[in-house]
């Protein structure tokens, strides 16, 4: 995984094992300060070293036959022993784990390893071996003997207990006592508990096997010390014997590796982290990866990434791990103010913080715990930083085994500064994704939006041009040649119009011809009607002046006054009068109309809203659907409410139909049908003007709206009828769709005008 070395350098620099890159011929390439402390050079004279020149002739060509093997086999080496020879002449054994380095290609480049000093570890073992050797042949010999030997394990780095045969305390020696805290004189003659309840099993098998074998290496379990930490342990243990070579007690060696371990964990789980991170390209799964390693590694009950939304000055959960996945989910649509809780006083410092008793802490925000249904006991929470601007917090939550520390603020803190870029990068691709698919959405609104202008505006302005060739034919009076100027003037007017609609259908490749036949109908239904206006306006000079009085009636702007209206009698009436044009519906529709404070809105406003909202309410709700209306008072206002169980809207649609001249259905569904029936389509600027409504008379207008599952397209509007639908087997099976409009309308005493 290329990755800059500057990233982990940090966590290298600090462990206490040697980390080395070499190239394929054995020179050192890269390594930590750890390898120059154990080589006892430095570092300007072990780069670029093949690695022969600090090794004997033998040594040297065991290493090389390890290496040799690892490019042949493909296969790392673990735990292999050499020999070094340091600067001051003196010989160390350091322990080797390896493996293969190779670049992006899979080419092999190298070998990447990690050294462990273990001279000591080593000597102790064999005087270990000496030790037990010596004890089981002289001891019956010579007390003097037990003296040095007790002499030697006084001196010896490494824990040693001595028990009976019954389990009580022979001998502690010092490194015992500094490790665990419990001294000879406390223990001897005594059982010693520092076994944890879920090691006493593995334990009595331990016991077992010495007793039969006489020996036991390698043991690996836990012990607790006196103030309760757990450590881990490998243990080596034998029995001795007394005068007459019978079993007389046990000699055991504690090898604490809780801090090797913890070492190994991390410099495990950073490169685990560096290699997987760019695997993940979704912001989601970085994220639940970051967490799911931190809490392993932590070893907590939980962990989280908490990100700063700058918009509402709030905090949320983006992501968590969770032994118990219910809370993970709930934690997840919890947000809280940027200046509440740990998270708040970490953001407001930019430094960590730990909370090992959250009862006594005063920035420990309860809220949360409530919410997500969780007991937080205490807490890690360190800053994510990004430069100079802070973009989250990475929480651990009740940690196991202990309290939290420093080291546990080093290590999370490290691996924030790690993934801080890498989850600041997918944030942008995340938003790159949504805006390249919202200018996608708006591509084809746009092209959606001129096709429906196209077609709306070919239906009528064709109709006036029919109907102004007609005037023009028939009309035969003594002003034909004035009147004809002025039919001509308008005709080119209507011809621009028409000629620009041809064009916009030419460069959107939609052509649609319905308008010809319409055409041609409506004028063999109205010639008779036409003759005889005509006939009938026959030596008239206000034929044209009627005509664009009838135009301006019709289409030019209104002058509405605004009025005190009690909202509840006023939308029954409505109502009531909108009846008999959906009668021919077959559907449930409730009604609640209750009174309310007055509103103050112009009646044909009210009207437009209403008939609007309720007309396209039931041209979405197929026969045997259900609609509910109601009008109640609210906190500000009346509340106006038409909800239907029809196919409701795609998430796409709803991002764009208040926010642009946009339908929710494609031009080419629209079907000459009755208003009212279902989808029947229409003009889609109902809620267009509701929206400039909202912003003219200060009413507020929400929608949410669930588009019915088994419709895979926007195109698809089921069969109009439950009963006819192949998915619903009874009516209730076709509720878990449809559209909720609210409309939130002020009282009068509070309406700002303007």
């Amino acid at each position: 995984c290329d990755i800059p070395r500057d990233r982990y350098r940090v966590f290298l620099q600090d462990v206490a094992d040697a980390f080395f890159e070499t190239t394929i011929q054995g020179d050192f390439t890269f390594f930590n300060d750890a390898l120059c402390r154990i080589f006892g050079y430095p570092r300007k004279e072990i780069e670029h070293q093949n690695f022969r020149r600090f090794m004997d002739s033998a040594n040297a060509e065991y290493a090389f036959k390890s290496f040799n093997n690892m490019f042949d086999t493909g296969k790392g080496v673990n735990n292999i022993l050499w020999e070094i020879s340091r600067k001051d002449g003196k010989t160390r054994i350091i322990e080797i784990n390896a493996n293969l380095l190779e670049d992006t290609s899979g080419a092999k480049v190298g070998f990447q390893g990690i050294a462990r000093d273990v001279t000591d570890k080593v000597n102790a073992e064999r005087a270990l071996k000496i030790s037990e050797k010596k004890t089981q042949e002289q001891y019956m010999a010579s007390r003097r003997a037990e003296q040095r030997y007790r002499s030697f394990l006084e001196f010896l780095p490494v824990p040693v207990f001595v028990f009976n045969m019954d389990g009580t305390v022979f001998y502690l020696n010092p490194a015992f006592e500094k490790t665990f805290g419990w001294t000879l004189a406390e223990l001897k003659g005594k059982q010693i508990s520092f076994v944890p309840d879920d090691q006493k099993d593995k334990t009595r098998l331990g016991i077992q096997q010495l007793l039969e074998n006489k020996r036991i290496y390698g043991f690996e379990t836990q012990r607790l010390t006196k103030d309760g930490k757990l450590l881990n342990i490998v243990l080596d243990g034998a029995i001795f014997y007394d005068k007459n070579n019978q079993p007389a007690g046990q000699i055991v060696t504690l090898h604490d590796v809780t801090k090797e371990n913890r070492v190994s964990r991390i410099n495990q789980a950073l490169f685990r982290i560096a290699q997987a991170l760019y695997e993940f390209r979704g912001l989601d799964e970085r994220l639940q990866f970051i967490a799911k390693e931190v809490k392993e590694l932590i070893n907590s009950s939980g962990s989280m990434v908490i990100l700063v939304d700058h918009k509402t000055d709030e905090f949320f959960f983006r992501e968590a791990a969770f032994e118990n996945e219910i809370t993970g989910k709930k934690i997840k649509e919890i947000r809280f103010p940027l200046d509440k809780g740990v998270a708040g006083e970490v953001y407001r410092t930019g430094k960590p913080m730990i909370v090992n008793d959250t009862s006594n802490s005063p920035y420990f925000f309860k809220q949360v715990d409530d919410q997500a249904d969780m007991q937080t006991h205490s807490m890690l929470d360190v800053p994510i930083h990004i430069e100079d601007r802070m973009i989250g917090v990475l929480c651990i939550v009740n940690k196991r085994g202990g309290t939290f520390d420093q080291t546990d603020v080093d290590l999370v803190s490290a691996i924030a500064n790690m993934v801080a870029l890498p989850i600041e990068n997918a944030r942008i691709n995340e938003a790159l994704g949504n805006s390249y698919e919202n200018v996608k959405t708006l591509n084809r609104a746009k092209d959606r939006v001129i096709h429906h202008l196209s077609h709306e505006l070919k239906t009528p302005v064709s109709v006036l041009s029919a109907s102004l060739n007609l005037l023009k034919k028939k009309y035969q009076g003594p002003d034909a040649d004035g009147l004809s100027k002025i039919l001509d003037r308008a005709e080119r007017n209507l011809d621009r119009i028409l000629d620009m609609q041809y064009k916009i259908e030419d460069i959107l490749g939609k052509r649609d011809y319905r308008s010809h036949r319409m055409l041609s109908t409506l004028l063999d239904a109205c010639q008779d009607e036409l003759e005889a206006m005509v006939a009938d306006e026959m030596g008239s000079e206000r034929f044209t002046d009627r005509l664009r009085h009838r135009i301006d009636t019709l289409f030019g702007p209104r002058n509405m006054t605004t009025e005190e209206i009690e909202p509840g009698s006023f939308l029954s009436r409505l109502f009531e009068s909108l009846r008999p044009r959906f009668a021919h519906r077959s559907f449930d529709i409730e009604t609640r109309f209750d009174p309310t404070e007055a509103i103050l809105i112009p009646p044909e406003v009210l009207t437009k809203i209403a008939v609007g909202l309720i007309r396209n309410a039931i041209e979405n709700t197929p026969d045997g659907g259900r609609i509910i209306i109601s009008l109640t008072q609210g906190s500000k206002g009346p509340k106006f409410i038409v909800q239907d169980f029809g196919v409701g809207i795609s998430e796409e649609n709803q991002r764009l139909i208040f926010e642009n001249y946009f339908t929710a259905y494609e031009t080419s569904q629209y079907a000459s049908k009755k208003p009212y029936d279902f989808n029947a389509g229409g003009k889609g600027f109902d809620l267009i003007r509701i929206r400039i409504f909202s912003e003219r008379y200060h009413f507020k207008l929400k929608m949410t709206s669930k588009r019915c599952p088994h419709l895979a397209s926007d195109q698809e509007s089921g069969p109009g009828s439950i009963a006819a639908c192949e998915h619903c087997k009874k009516d209730e099976d076709c509720l878990s769709s449809g559209t909720t409009m609210t409309v939130l309308f002020p009282s009068s005493k509070d309406y700002l005008p303007g």
